[in-house]
């Protein structure tokens, strides 16, 4: 067997690799319909944890704060700011009294540590229902609490939802913040639906303080500074406890870096927690990316070489128009839509970044959340 043969076979098991992913899981998601939830109103705590995030509060808190829910609290965690944001959250408390201020100190054991302080504010917490998201964040609408709360049932105990990026304009960095927040958010609704879900983002996340402490909180891995959202996902979500919200009232946004040396510095902390997955979510991620990574490096040959040129082109064609028609329809359903005339840049892009942080990360480790 000659290398371009060997290149043209391992060509094929990517792109069947890919086809799988896409029917399997991605398009099951691209295409559901939306449950049509009642409304039940139970008694829900938002927990807000801030670090140095005086601005942010002031600007986002108000959106918040607005949600057409009867009956809520708002958790707001000041972790060790340095900055006005206790003043901000008291100012804040002073005019509504459905505030609870959670002032924590650095302490010699959890310096630094993000987990230290939200143990504190759910422990805090008056509810047993927790609904999450970060101080830069703001519901899309007033119904924000009600979407994801609807979601709670006597068998779901965990509910992800989407926390998306704000957009700015003839920025291809913004796309591209925004396309692996969409690819992110579309593998982790799909392995849920699939009933194997293994993540959610602390951008929009709600669980169960039940579940919180049937877990022992972070104690697993506390030790690891980031993974409070993802980790903790991984470790009690199940086919039976987990549930999605993909209503577009249910959406949060969050502001995205501006520069691309602030993004991977973020990005690099974020994929840092993913080798602490269970066993089977990082076959299934790794599985994923290589074939992604091995049909854009084994069409590219085979293209520029002419070898069997005409199966190639055939199978290209089959793999793009299915990425076009899945990641299309998931973008349209999670309100990016204007990222898919050039989904197949992004992804080579993503691709390339992704590869980038991974090297960065087995060099040097990411420390601090923040």
């Amino acid at each position: 067997m000659s290398l371009l043969d060997f290149v043209f076979y391992s060509f094929i098991t990517a792109v069947g690799i890919q086809v799988v992913f896409f029917i399997a899981f991605f398009g099951k998601f691209a295409f559901l319909k939306p449950e049509k939830k009642s409304q039940k109103n139970i008694d829900i705590s938002v927990i807000i944890c801030a670090k140095n995030e005086a601005e942010n509060l002031k600007n986002f808190l108000p959106s918040v704060l607005a949600q057409k829910y009867p009956n809520f609290e708002v958790v707001l965690i000041n972790d060790a700011s340095t900055d006005d944001t206790l003043d901000v959250i008291e100012a804040f408390a002073a005019e509504h009294n459905n505030i609870k201020i959670v002032d924590v100190k650095n302490i010699e054991a959890f310096w630094g540590n993000k987990k230290y302080a939200l143990t504190l504010g759910i422990k805090a917490s008056k509810y047993n229902h927790l609904l999450f998201t970060d101080a830069d964040c703001k519901p899309l609408s007033k119904y924000w609490i009600q979407e994801m709360s609807s979601c709670f049932n006597n068998e779901n105990s965990i509910v992800l939802g989407y926390g998306g990026y704000s957009k700015i304009k003839k920025s291809f960095l913004n796309k591209l913040i925004r396309f692996e927040t969409l690819v992110t958010a579309v593998q982790y609704f799909s392995f849920a639906k699939a009933g194997i879900p293994y993540m959610g983002v602390g951008r929009n996340l709600a669980y169960t303080k039940e579940e919180f402490f049937k877990a022992n909180g972070f104690i697993n891995h506390i030790k690891i500074r980031s993974g409070d959202d993802d980790l903790f996902i991984n470790q009690i979500a199940t086919k039976n406890n987990t549930a999605i919200c993909v209503t577009e009232n249910s959406f949060t946004q969050s502001l995205p870096k501006t520069t691309f040396n602030n993004w991977i510095k973020q990005k690099r902390r974020h994929i840092s927690t993913a080798k602490y997955y269970k066993l089977k979510h990082k076959i299934l991620l790794v599985l994923l990316y290589c074939s992604q990574l091995l049909f854009w490096l084994f069409a590219t040959t085979l293209l520029v070489t002419t070898f069997k040129w005409q199966i190639v082109v055939a199978l290209f064609a089959t793999r793009i128009i299915l990425y076009y028609t899945i990641f299309g329809a998931s973008a349209k359903k999670l309100g990016e839509k204007d990222l898919v005339l050039i989904l197949p840049f992004l992804e080579i892009f993503l691709i390339i970044t992704q590869l980038t942080i991974f090297i960065n990360n087995l060099i040097s480790k990411p420390n601090h959340w923040k």
